[in-house]
Parts: structure tokens; C-alpha cells; sequence
């Protein structure tokens, strides 16, 4: 469930007093697979406008880290022109992406993991990371401050109610306390945040008490808080990613392809069906509220920068050229099923697409109106 915080996580004393600083952060929601599609169709159109090069941090969940995180690999072998575009970015993150939605992840890896006597579901999951995107790669293998962007992929410790983060500076949270420079995987690190609840949650890290660093020991930094974490989906505490750029920049820009509970005229009557669905709307209700309280914060200037969603009606923008997308279309798309399922040729294209058509509507328009209006990168639009 989403937290309605939106001051961000106090990793040292003194944190709650500092003041955002110049510089733009991009958040990627949760989605699966419809998030992580989506979200290519923004990197584009970021690209394009030379804002993806601006970036001083990208902070993601769930499905958005797994895009997130294929950016921060790729990065230092982007090919950015005199006009800050990278040449190459669909060659090296859109493509491979793409092509990983091809393949049906959650189910496989929910049969192999309950049938393995040595493999967990979250085992079975990284290992599908390693195999479709990441390799062996680790969090080191992400940009250093001079090279890029910071990357922040986050995960929620179920045993501290926190925000976990992943970086390559430092992964822990504020209850607990970092380790610095970790070497874990990035296939682990990403399987983490997208642990979508109940069935790919939860992930087991098994570490060791030393590699805390003492001058960041919050309250609960000792076993097994220390050696044993618990972690789940970014998303259940923060399905914008929102937490770990909110404070630190004053340019935030948000990308959502979350998910929204459907109606449902004959909810189930059982204690445990009706309980799930009285969770779903207790997060659809929380998720709403950071949404609107982001957006409030844009109108009343507390920060700059702009928010796009997958449920978004492009004429919100009253922009007088906006990319053609039928409200009848968009919304067939952001009823997308919350799954990392194989997707068809033609569901991709018209998520990207929509992402790349709904992003250029919203940097116009709040951002700046000097930008030329896109073109879509497939045929056929959404």
C-alpha cells in the first residue's frame, strides 16, 4: 500500500532539513509489463526532446525498474549528440525491453519455484532477469555521479515498514542502515522491486551484519533486520517512486502506468476473497491520494515539473496540438492486466506509443512549450 508521505526517506540526522536543489529526477511507477512498455515510450520522447540527458535521477518500482534499471546499465554506452539525444538509445534499452515482453515471466517462474527443491519464486524471477536483460551485472555496473544520473530502484522492507533502496553508492534503508558500494546483482535488486504481492513476494536477502556501515545505523541494525531482510514490490509503499527523488530535486517529473481496481458489481462474500478485494481498494485509495497530492503540488508551485499517466485523457493538456489518442483507445490500453506476461507485437507498439504520445503532451505543456510536438515511434498510433 502506498504511502501518502511525501517527504522522503531520512537516511542521515539533519535530512529532514534539506532543501530540494536544481535538478530533475524522473519517477517510473509499478505496472508490470504495462508500466515497463509504457515507460519506453517516454524514454523516447524524453530523448528526443534532450531531457533525458538533463537527468540527475531516476527513481523506480516495480515494472518501471526493470526499464529503470536496463537505462542505468546502458547508460554509460549511450551516444548523446551535440543536441543531448542519444543516437542509439532504441538499440541499446528500447529493443532489448521490448523484446523481453515477449516472454510470459510470472507464471513460469511461480511453477519452477514452488516445484524446485533449491530455487525460490524470487530465485526464478532474477534469474529471467539475468538471462532476457542484466547478465551478471551488479549495482556497481550503474552510472557513478560523474557519468549519469543516479539510479534508485526500491524495493519495501516488510520487516520495517521502509522504502528499501538500491543504488551504487548504497542499498539499505534508514531504519536499518547501508551498505556501501554493494556488489549485488542488478537481476536481484530489480526482482526485488517488482515482487509483485502475494505471489512473486516475498525476496530473501541473506547478508552479513558487518557490511553495515555504523555511521548510518538507524534504530534496527542488528540481526535479523541485518541479516536476514525481507523485502516486496516497491509499489506496495510507493507505486509513483516518488519517495527517493521528492526532496532532492525541484524538477520532478512522474511517469504512471499503475494499474486502477475495477468496478465489480458482485464482489465476493467469503472472508478471504472479500478481504483481498477490501486491500485492493484500501491501495487503489492511497495510490489515488499520492497522485493528487503530487499533481496539487505542481499547481501550487511547492515543486516544478509535470505528471503523465497511463489513465490520463490527453485533453486534460489543452494543448492545441495534441497527438491523436482516442479516450476509448488509451483506456483499453491501461486496462492492461498487472502481470509479466507475454505481450503481442501490436500491444507493445500501441503502449509505446501511448507513453511517448502522453509524455510529449505533458513536457509541452508544463515543461516547455518550445518543443516541436512528436511523432509516434510505430505505425498505426494507440
Amino acid at each position: 500500500m502506498a504511502s501518502t508521505n511525501l517527504h522522503p526517506i531520512r537516511l542521515i540526522p539533519g535530512d529532514e532539513a534539506k532543501q530540494p536543489r536544481p535538478g530533475m529526477a524522473l519517477c517510473l511507477s509499478g505496472g508490470g509489463y504495462r508500466a515497463m512498455v509504457f515507460h519506453l515510450g517516454a524514454l523516447l520522447r524524453l530523448n528526443e526532446a534532450g531531457l533525458l540527458k538533463k537527468l540527475s535521477r531516476v527513481s523506480s518500482v516495480s515494472g518501471g525498474s526493470i526499464t529503470a534499471g536496463m537505462l542505468g546499465l546502458k547508460w554509460t554506452k549511450l551516444n548523446f549528440n551535440a543536441h543531448g539525444t542519444a543516437t542509439n538509445l532504441s538499440e541499446e534499452v528500447i529493443q532489448p525491453v521490448l523484446d523481453l515482453a515477449d516472454h510470459t515471466l510470472d507464471v513460469i517462474s511461480i511453477v519452477e519455484g514452488v516445484l524446485s527443491p533449491f530455487k525460490s519464486i524470487a530465485d526464478e524471477i532474477a534469474d529471467a532477469y539475468r538471462n532476457h536483460l542484466y547478465g551478471h551485472a551488479t549495482l556497481q555496473d550503474l552510472p557513478s555521479g560523474s557519468a549519469g544520473p543516479r539510479f534508485v530502484i526500491n524495493a519495501t522492507n516488510v520487516q520495517t515498514k521502509v522504502l528499501w533502496r538500491f543504488s551504487k553508492p548504497y542499498m539499505g534503508d534508514y531504519r536499518v542502515g547501508l551498505i556501501m558500494n554493494p556488489t549485488l546483482d542488478l537481476a536481484v535488486a530489480v526482482g526485488a522491486s517488482s515482487a509483485f504481492p502475494p505471489v512473486l513476494s516475498p525476496v530473501e536477502l541473506k547478508l552479513d551484519s558487518a557490511q553495515f556501515a555504523p555511521a548510518t545505523a538507524g534504530g534496527l541494525q542488528r540481526p535479523p533486520f541485518t541479516t536476514d531482510v525481507i523485502l516486496s514490490d516497491g509499489g506496495v509503499y510507493d507505486n509513483l517512486g516518488l519517495e527517493t527523488a521528492w526532496k532532492e530535486y525541484d524538477t520532478i517529473l512522474v511517469s504512471d502506468g499503475g494499474g486502477a481496481t475495477p468496478d465489480d458489481p458482485q464482489p465476493h462474500k467469503d472472508w478471504a476473497r472479500h478481504a483481498y478485494r477490501i486491500l485492493e481498494l484500501l491501495d487503489n485509495q492511497v495510490g489515488s491520494l499520492r497522485k493528487r497530492s503530487v499533481i496539487g503540488s505542481f499547481e501550487i508551485g511547492l515543486r516544478k515539473g509535470t505528471y503523465w499517466g497511463i489513465r490520463t485523457h490527453i485533453a486534460d493538456y489543452k494543448l492545441s496540438d495534441p497527438m491523436p489518442c482516442p479516450p476509448d483507445a488509451t483506456l483499453e490500453l491501461a486496462n492492461t492486466p498487472t502481470r509479466l506476461k507475454a505481450m503481442g507485437e501490436r500491444l507493445k507498439q500501441r503502449l509505446v506509443n501511448w507513453g511517448y504520445a502522453v509524455c510529449d503532451a505533458a513536457i509541452r505543456k508544463h515543461i516547455d512549450s518550445g518543443i516541436p510536438v512528436g511523432k509516434f515511434p510505430f505505425a498505426g498510433g494507440v
